[in-house]
């Protein structure tokens, strides 16, 4: 068999990891899936409640749509989109002037 020469090239030198950011992208996560619960435990459990986010969003009325998903007591950003077959939440949080972290709720209702 034959030898192999040792790779005498120098490898490349990764930087140190700083895992701050990280960190804190996490616990702002951790954060928007506390928003998501309230939504979700808001549609869950009353269906007076879904019945009136269903009604705005077949009138195509953004704006009371999001003012009954803001309602639910979340502090997150939230950009809400439905079609005739269910509604998105799309949850964002930033950590300092970066935008972190994004969470996306797809329920269908029909």
């Amino acid at each position: 068999m034959p030898y192999k020469p040792y790779d005498q090239r120098p490898r490349r030198q990764f930087p140190d990891v700083d895992p701050t950011f990280f960190e804190q992208s996490a616990k702002s996560m951790q954060m928007l899936m506390k928003d998501a619960s309230l939504v979700l435990n808001r549609l869950a459990d009353s269906k007076i409640f879904a019945g009136k986010v269903m009604s705005a969003a077949q009138q195509s009325n953004k704006n009371e749509v999001d003012k009954l998903i803001k309602s639910t007591g979340i502090k997150s950003k939230v950009e809400t989109t439905f079609n005739p077959d269910g509604i998105h939440l799309k949850l964002s949080s930033t950590v300092g002037t970066a935008e972190c972290c994004h969470l996306t709720i797809a329920l269908r209702w029909l």
